[in-house]
């Protein structure tokens, strides 16, 4: 047992300790703000304040942790190791030049996101507004590497005590955006489609589309076997998050009265766990959230916990909130559209911490890695030089033992157009990441 001494036992103090010693170091721990009784124990002990006590591991605290609100913060970044780090001690019997735990909490809790931003055009917070991309540390998992960090010190100080060793998981993960190209699309949808073709001179596409409607050719986008052989062949355990919403400007799945539609979705849940992907009209109005996730499960005949939102769009803490009022306990959107890299510098779960209540909430927080789409459509990077982008992050994972979550899609999948080659990609980037 691990006995941290605190001069203020804030409700951010419980919850940065309990991610980093229990959840992320997964031993046991207590927290007193007695000086007498830290004094008396007699095994290991962190001394968290501004002064050192005794002998103790002493860890140097910034203010942070010991606030209420939010608030413009004002950042000093320093060199660490070979990345960098912030909340900046100079306090020479500190075990550390920074505060890990301030510095844990502000990435974690997305305090940033609470703070004024240039929204990109879908309303979201951008990569390139955080503190991890303009400080060059969006391809590391932070949290992770100092929670490492502070087991070594421990370990140093007192070489009897034992850390659980900690599993590395790979959570390969699926949004159905379009489940296909041609089918299911009804007489209107096909007919405008023929019609934009015609416009473009598209003969090709017109010629498809006719062979696929009339059953003499697979549609593009059914890939869904293909992933099924590779879930198989690996041993792996997907998730799959469905698009469930009605027809919209950014919601183009098939109608979800479409019997193929709900046979294919069927077909899946018995391959994979499925969770909602909330249309981006929910996320405009809440109360699509929860018919969303009443029909997905009337069709599985099974509960819906698992959500991750359409184009991750996720503002804080409105979307959490929304999700916990429909009771989604796991969120997977916790990543960017543009970039790969940590979002909350973490590569484990954690749980969403409410800013304007200061308070843990019971809706768990699962980081999304990298998605295809940031490499494809953003990034313009090809197939033969994905993996140069997705093998260090899937290295820095495994470093530290966290999950690396990746998203595709299944047109990604259907070596056609722009996603010509980029289905060998799915399949090496599975070998390297068991």
């Amino acid at each position: 047992m691990i006995l941290i001494y605190t001069p203020k036992i804030t409700n951010r103090v419980k919850y940065i300790f309990k991610l980093i010693f229990k959840e992320l170091l997964d031993v046991d721990f207590l927290i007193t703000s007695s000086i007498e009784e830290f004094q008396e124990y007699q095994d290991v002990k962190i001394n968290y304040s501004q002064q050192a006590i005794d002998n103790e591991i002493f860890l140097s605290a910034h203010a942070f942790l010991f606030e209420t609100g939010i608030k413009e913060q004002y950042l000093s970044f320093i060199d660490f190791e070979d990345t960098k780090a912030f909340f900046p001690n100079y306090n020479e019997k500190s075990a550390l030049p920074f505060d890990p735990f301030a510095a844990s909490f502000y990435l974690v809790s997305r305090y940033e996101e609470y703070l004024p931003f240039m929204e990109d055009s879908f309303g979201r917070f951008e990569a390139k507004e955080s503190i991890a991309y303009k400080e060059g540390f969006l391809q590391k998992p932070l949290v992770n590497i100092w929670a490492i960090k502070i087991a070594d010190i421990i370990k140093q100080k007192y070489p009897s005590f034992q850390f659980p060793a900690k599993q590395y998981r790979f959570i390969p993960t699926f949004d159905v955006d379009i489940a296909y190209s041609y089918k299911g699309k009804g007489l209107a949808r096909s007919v405008g489609g023929c019609l934009k073709s015609i416009a473009t001179l598209d003969f090709q596409e017109i010629n498809e589309r006719i062979r696929v409607l009339a059953g003499m050719q697979k549609d593009p986008y059914d890939t869904f076997e293909f992933q099924f052989n590779i879930q198989e062949q690996y041993n792996l355990k997907p998730l799959y998050f469905i698009l469930f919403g009605d027809y919209g400007q950014y919601d183009k799945n098939i109608n979800i009265r479409n019997k193929s539609f709900q046979s294919l979705i069927k077909s899946i849940g018995d391959y994979a766990e499925v969770g909602i992907h909330p249309s981006f009209a929910s996320s405009l109005d809440s109360r699509k959230l929860k018919i969303e996730i009443k029909q997905l499960s009337e069709v599985l005949n099974r509960e819906i916990s698992k959500s991750r939102q359409h184009f991750l769009k996720l503002k804080l803490p409105d979307t959490y909130r929304d999700l916990i009022n429909s009771d989604v306990t796991d969120d997977y959107t916790m990543g960017y559209a543009s970039e790969i890299g940590f979002r909350a510098s973490i590569c484990s779960p954690f749980y969403f911490y409410d800013l304007d209540y200061e308070a843990k909430t019971n809706l768990r927080v699962n980081p999304l890695i990298m998605m295809e789409g940031a490499l494809v459509n953003y990034k313009n990077v090809s197939a033969d030089d994905a993996l140069q982008y997705i093998k260090p992050v899937i290295e820095e994972i495994k470093a530290v033992n966290g999950n690396f979550i990746s998203l595709w899609h299944n047109q990604s999948l259907s070596n056609t157009e722009q996603y010509i080659g980029w289905n060998k990609v799915y399949e090496e980037m599975v070998k390297i990441a068991i």
